[in-house]
């Protein structure tokens, strides 16, 4: 009989790529997982991975299957979550999704205040590139999203939490600080610093450069928002930060200033999503509750 801990095998390969990877998610030995997995494929009677030099790759029939395997471990956690509220107490574990550009800055004070509301309840963090992220919500494989909106996705609930300013930051001796009355022509031909292209937070950064007449630079991507404000400490390009993390410790304006145009409101929205008719839909609105009380104490530091 094939069992739910196989379907969760065979998710947690495809997602990792690799027998090691998988086998640390899943708590599991090499040899064990190896083992697990080929009594899966002996019971369907097909092979679902294909050894390759960088991992494990999915054999046309599993590319196929596993979404039919998402849905049915999906099921299984609404299923155990509805049981938990049952006995009136939310027990398990969240699947939480969140974006590096708001996570780090946000989330922990709210994972403090909901320890202490929920203390049986665990959020396991996730950062990821929202378009990605918003996927694995409708599959099944996050439980909630915190994203920039819009957040798309099948038979999701999107709440809308905030909108947080978006401030362009210069090192502290350029020359657009010693004028006065910046208007967008100064920024002309100035070149901004980006993230991987993937994220939303790329595609605000390009329709605020067309604006602008700027230039994003197309040799560097940033892989966290401290690099890109250490990169602008030092001289090397402007940049597009949220306030949130400016505000929290780990921004500032040490390094950096921020220098804008007269006029200057731009921003992005960011919200929370979960699938609708979710067992822990009453949960996930409490803690989308908190992110937004949260949110708007650091936006008025």
């Amino acid at each position: 009989m094939l069992r739910t801990k196989h379907l969760a095998i065979f998710a947690q390969i495809a997602e990792h790529g690799t027998m090691r990877e998988a086998a640390g998610a899943l708590a599991l030995t090499q040899p064990a997982l190896s083992q697990q997995l080929s009594q899966l494929e002996n019971r369907l009677g097909l092979k679902l991975f294909e050894r390759i030099p960088k991992g494990m790759e999915l054999t046309p029939a599993a590319r196929d299957l596993l979404p039919r395997a998402k849905l049915v471990l999906s099921a299984l956690r609404d299923f155990e979550d509805a049981a938990g509220l049952a006995a009136n107490s939310p027990v398990g574990v969240i699947r939480f999704g969140v974006t590096p550009t708001i996570g780090p800055y946000l989330m922990p004070q709210v994972i403090s205040r909901l320890h202490r509301e929920f203390p049986t309840l665990r959020i396991f963090i996730k950062e990821g590139i929202p378009a990605n992220q918003h996927a694995e919500l409708s599959s099944g494989e996050l439980d909630m999203v915190l994203s920039p909106l819009p957040i798309e996705g099948g038979n999701l609930q999107v709440e809308p939490l905030f909108r947080e300013p978006l401030r362009i930051v210069v090192p502290p001796d350029d020359p657009l600080l010693f004028r006065e009355n910046l208007t967008v022509d100064d920024y002309a031909g100035r070149k901004f610093l980006t993230l991987d292209h993937r994220h939303h937070f790329h595609r605000q950064l390009m329709a605020v450069c067309d604006r602008l007449g700027a230039t994003i630079m197309a040799d560097y991507e940033g892989t966290s928002l401290d690099a890109l404000q250490q990169m602008v400490g030092s001289g090397v390009g402007l940049a597009l930060l949220p306030e949130i993390y400016l505000n929290s410790g780990a921004g500032g304006f040490g390094m950096v200033s921020v220098a804008e145009p007269e006029g200057w409101t731009e921003y992005r929205s960011i919200g929370a999503a979960w699938r609708q008719k979710a067992a822990f839909q009453d949960v996930y609105q409490q803690i989308a509750q908190a992110i937004s009380e949260e949110a708007r104490k650091r936006l008025q530091m």
